[in-house]
């Protein structure tokens, strides 16, 4: 009867492992495709079975008891065994499949990620696609992401890192502002303008720059800061500067259609940001000693389609 009863229990072991990872029954019926109620029940019938708490529950949170967390550590080396096995079977079809659940910054999924989606869902249909767009940097293996796409200047070494392609930061502006304000010649003249800044947190606003060239080639300064706008969105910056709000120190990949279009222009071209945005895209999933083949495809795509990166043309009647 024991053994029957163990049986019958297995996938609410499985559950319980989610529970721990996304932290709350919310989240967990989220990744598992149930309801919060069903979650709940089965967690609720595991310990019934068990004859002790597993999960102490608040009002906001859920945390495993001492007995929970040691059961949950326990199995779930098997559990990961399980879904390897599991990715290494169904990836000998002829065509990858499976859910892909990947995350990626807002602006940088919607202006240059999704667009490049619908060819590659077309020609691997037997992929499925969660995607998650966030600016919060998420605990990949806790909230059980597949892949994260994101700047960084050093890939944590837990994890598998893809290089996608490298990018840039620009200082733009419109040419209206630039019209009412005269445009600063030297990143000293920076003080004097409505800077539209990245909100860094408890550090104080400052732009770092390095000269590319002329008297001062290879000087490195730090300047604060100050504007009537910051935002923890390149998008909302972009649009402010195209406004005529002030100068913004964007990424490439959101300032370059308004650069060739000429909606904006560069502000001190021969000035090079530093430090502002990394200088690389990668694709990171925490190491595991297998890879779906689902993973690989797609970070074999975008490595493709995003080869030549976000370059600028070198022309943009730019101001010194």
């Amino acid at each position: 009867m024991e053994a029957q009863k163990i049986d019958a229990l297995w996938g609410h072991l499985y559950w319980l492992s989610v529970l721990a990872q996304q932290g709350s029954f919310t989240a967990a019926a989220d990744r598992l495709g149930v309801s919060k109620a069903a979650m709940s029940q089965r967690v609720a019938e595991l310990e019934r079975v068990a004859g002790v708490p597993l999960v102490q529950r608040t009002t906001r949170s859920v945390r495993l008891t001492e007995a929970g967390q040691r059961l949950v550590d326990r199995t779930r080396p098997s559990f990961d065994q399980i879904a390897h096995a599991w990715s290494e079977t169904s990836d000998q079809a002829d065509e990858p499949r499976g859910l892909l659940r990947v995350t990626a910054p807002v602006a940088l999924a919607r202006q240059q990620i999704v667009p490049l989606l619908p060819a590659f869902l077309q020609r691997h249909p037997g992929i499925r696609m969660q995607l998650d767009l966030s600016d919060r940097l998420s605990a990949l293996a806790t909230e059980g992401f597949d892949l994260a796409i994101r700047h960084t200047a050093r890939p944590p070494d837990t994890h598998v890192a893809w290089r996608l392609c490298a990018t840039q930061s620009v200082l733009v502006a419109a040419g209206a502002y630039l019209q009412r304000h005269a445009a600063p010649q030297q990143p000293e003249d920076l003080v004097a303008h409505n800077c539209l800044h990245y909100p860094r947190a408890h550090e104080t606003p400052a732009w770092h720059f390095e000269a590319l060239g002329g008297a001062r080639a290879g000087e490195r300064l730090t300047l604060p800061v100050a504007g009537s706008l910051a935002a923890n969105n390149s998008e909302a910056l972009r649009d402010a500067a195209l406004g005529g709000l002030g100068i913004a120190l964007l990424p490439d990949f959101t300032a370059r259609e308004a650069l060739l279009n000429g909606r904006l222009v560069r502000v001190l071209p021969q000035w090079k940001s530093v430090g502002a945005f990394a200088e690389d895209l990668y694709a990171l999933r925490p190491y595991t000693p297998y890879v779906p083949r689902a993973v690989t495809v797609l970070v074999a795509y975008l490595r493709e389609a995003l080869a030549g990166g976000f370059a600028l043309p070198t022309d943009l009647g730019g101001h010194l």
